[in-house]
């Protein structure tokens, strides 16, 4: 029998869960959050001060037990000896690939899901991402544009702090920022070296970063410590731990449930409506059931993709809300791994001050003013420039007190292009459900079919050369290019499979990600996306969150839902 009912329910606490807690407790709602995973104290948890030599393998980890438990998990940027308890256990959480076809899930279960250990990079799409697949003929159109999504910027900017530069680029807008970081002294001579070489085509700035830079609402700035993956105690970056979820809990109106694994939706084939959740206690292993008037799936793209496909009915047995037959196709993931680095010289009695929780970013220059020959859409560049420690003594020959004293002090500067580019939508990149495989709490696992295509392997090599051409251009000397051969989900930006589209014959989901086929279903993480941009996607997420979530309870006051 369910246990109570609900205004609403959302599945995840991560980026989406939270604002989609906050959304509709303040507007009204009493709302269950459901989160697979554990709590997290943040006095406890949060251990970004823990020094190396308090860790037990001086912060080399536990390599045979990553290797056994974490043997995926551990690639992903962040899993070290202070934080690999922020991601999930794939012993527990398997999934399986096609032999030739890696894809490496990198997953955060724990209340705060992965806004935990996210990179904080913030930037919004443009018209020109939004209109991209109308104009090229590819996969379905977006059905809103940047006239939709804008003002959810500004409201989602407004509360979570973004940290940035205005430089006035259409195919880059500009937010509601708040101070910029600096740029150190090396990366002000790259940055003037481009606006040299290229003037009007490509230009270096801070990035755009969800780590505040003065007081904001209630939280203080960052103090540069640098390692904000293991946790933030003054807050200073965003997370949903850290912001959305003490919103929604200060309204009284917030029920929050960890151990929570979502086995599938219940639907109603009368009212055409979802009518409840099923869970596995993570503890106990006791089935339970729970109602509400709307759901919201927010457990990233993968995980709620993957509850549609187990809540298969008569109606949909190839998974709840499925008519289209899109789910679990499209799936996108940013490629990275292009770029180039050298040394800058006659630098090296500049200092830096602190450690800067943000890098630098060169907005796409690719197929935005001029169309490039060798691929479609484009591309962008992060990464910075770090003095040189006395790590670099590592790969230099000498010893001895004399060789000790000179690794003292820094040595040169060092400067890294590192791309990051847009991957097109396909329909034969997909997720289906593995029929023989369970998960540790019984809940059928995926099986993920994905592989880089021709236009983004080409993205990649021209990454390398523009990233040489631009530290040529700054006078750097032993300048490396280099192409990785990274999988997909390795940039942890997966996104697609069940879109948004204006045709329900096309498409999972509206413009507002409601599903076509539930109309109190929505799924607002990255499964809605249409197509990925080439720019860090969280910012959307959020803004697409808080836009679904007033079109819901207006909705809902009409008495539509």
């Amino acid at each position: 029998m369910p246990e109570k009912i609900y205004d609403a329910i959302v599945v995840g606490s991560g980026i989406t869960g939270g604002w989609a807690a906050k959304e509709l407790t303040e507007k009204g709602l009493n709302t269950l959050v459901l989160e697979a995973g554990r709590s997290i104290t943040p006095d406890v948890d949060y251990i970004e001060m823990v020094p190396v030599w308090q860790v037990r393998f001086r912060g080399l980890r536990d390599r045979k037990r990553l290797a056994e438990e974490q043997p995926i998990q551990r690639l992903g940027g962040g899993c070290d000896e202070w934080a690999n308890k922020f991601f999930v256990s794939d012993k527990e959480n398997p999934y399986t690939t096609e032999p030739d076809k890696p894809f490496l899930w990198i997953r955060g279960r724990q209340v705060g899901g992965r806004s935990i250990t996210w990179g904080r990079q913030s930037y919004r799409l443009s018209e020109l991402d939004l209109q991209a697949n109308a104009r090229e003929g590819i996969a379905v159109d977006w059905p809103i544009g940047y006239r939709d999504l804008a003002p959810w910027y500004d409201y989602v900017e407004d509360f979570i702090g973004v940290s940035g530069q205005a430089e006035g680029l259409a195919h880059l807008p500009d937010g509601k920022f708040l101070p910029p970081m600096p740029l150190n002294c090396a990366e002000e001579l790259v940055k003037q070296a481009i606006a040299r070489h290229f003037p009007g085509e490509r230009l270096l700035t801070i990035g755009r970063a969800a780590v505040l830079t003065a007081k904001h609402r209630g939280r203080l700035a960052c103090h540069y410590c640098g390692p904000c993956h293991r946790g933030c105690m003054t807050r200073s970056y965003f997370s949903s731990l850290n912001a959305t979820l003490p919103a929604a809990e200060a309204t009284g109106r917030l029920t929050l449930r960890p151990y929570s694994v979502v086995q599938n939706l219940i639907f109603d084939a009368k009212k055409r409506r979802i009518s409840g959740v099923r869970i596995i206690d993570g503890q106990t292993l006791r089935a339970l059931e729970f109602r509400a008037k709307v759901v919201f799936l927010c457990a990233s793209a993968l995980e709620s993709t993957r509850i549609l496909l187990n809540s298969a009915t008569p109606e949909f047995p190839n998974g709840l809300a499925n008519s289209s037959g899109e789910l679990g196709r499209n799936l996108m993931d940013h490629t990275m791994g292009g770029g180039a680095s050298g040394t800058l010289l006659g630098l090296e009695e500049r200092r830096a001050i602190g450690n800067r929780p943000n890098g630098i970013y060169v907005p796409r220059f690719r197929n935005v003013k001029s169309k490039h020959s060798g691929f479609l859409r484009g591309y962008g560049f992060q990464g910075g420039a770090v003095h040189t420690n006395w790590r670099r003594g590592i790969e230099m020959s000498g010893f001895g007190a004399d060789f000790k004293h000179m690794l003292r002090d820094p040595g040169p500067w060092r400067f890294t292009f590192y791309g990051f580019g847009e991957c097109l939508p396909r329909r034969d990149n997909y997720v289906e459900i593995d029929k023989e495989r369970v998960d540790a709490w019984g809940v059928p696992v995926l099986k993920i079919h994905c592989s880089w295509g021709e236009n983004e392997r080409a993205m990649l090599k021209d990454m390398a050369i523009t990233a040489a051409e631009m530290l040529a251009a700054a006078g750097a000397r032993d300048i490396e290019p280099f192409v990785e051969n990274n999988p997909p989900g390795l940039t942890i930006h997966e996104m697609g499979t069940a879109r948004m589209g204006n045709d329900p014959k096309t498409s999972v989901l509206n413009g507002y990600c409601q599903a076509h086929d539930a109309k109190n279903l929505f799924v607002t993480d990255g499964a809605c996306m249409t197509s990925s941009g080439n720019q860090n996607p969280s910012l959307t997420y959020m803004a697409l969150t808080s836009r679904a979530c007033y079109y819901a309870v207006e909705q809902m006051k009409r008495g539509a839902l």
